[in-house]
């Protein structure tokens, strides 16, 4: 896809947004059952089901996906995306990527150990490698744009409210 068909695809999308802000609330959902044993949890997601489980740092198996594992895996999907969107919109050609995302959680606040030992995952990091000609001021908008525009990011940069209710 090039800047002028990703345009064109945008176009109507930003006049129906701008023209009727409700309908830009688009919903975003993931649902998921305790249908397998153990301490898991079963999610659905585009490529088929996820079994998350506790990390073998917090008495796992190391059969399971572990949970920070798929935030970072989601942040990075996210920033891979909107930086190639962005690059697109820009006309900066990206020949190749590469895609990291790191941090790091304290075992023993998941555990509840040490009340004052964080609970979640810190210091996320993610880097975007990219084979271009583009300058480094033009690197450094894709960067600010990116982190602007990256949903998971945003949504990180604000907790989530949780609620536990009765079936």
């Amino acid at each position: 896809m090039d800047a002028s068909t990703l345009r064109a695809a945008q176009a109507p999308l930003k006049e129906r947004y701008r023209t009727d802000p409700a309908a830009a609330r688009i919903p975003a959902i993931a649902a998921g059952d305790y249908r397998d044993p153990g301490v898991t949890a079963t999610v659905g997601g585009f490529a088929g089901l996820v079994r998350a489980g506790l990390h073998p740092a917090a008495g796992g198996d190391g059969e399971d996906a572990c949970s920070a594992d798929l935030l970072l895996q989601a942040i990075l999907a996210c920033a891979g995306v909107t930086l190639r969107a962005v690059a697109t919109a820009m006309g900066v050609e990206i020949r190749s990527a590469r895609l990291a995302a790191d941090g790091w959680w304290d075992a023993r606040g998941t555990l509840a150990i040490d009340r004052d030992a964080p609970v979640g995952v810190r210091d996320i990091v993610v880097v975007i490698a990219v084979d271009t000609d583009a300058d480094d001021a033009a690197l450094a908008r894709l960067a600010t744009a990116t982190e602007r525009y990256c949903v998971v990011g945003q949504s990180l940069a604000e907790p989530p409210e949780i609620r536990v209710v009765r079936l």
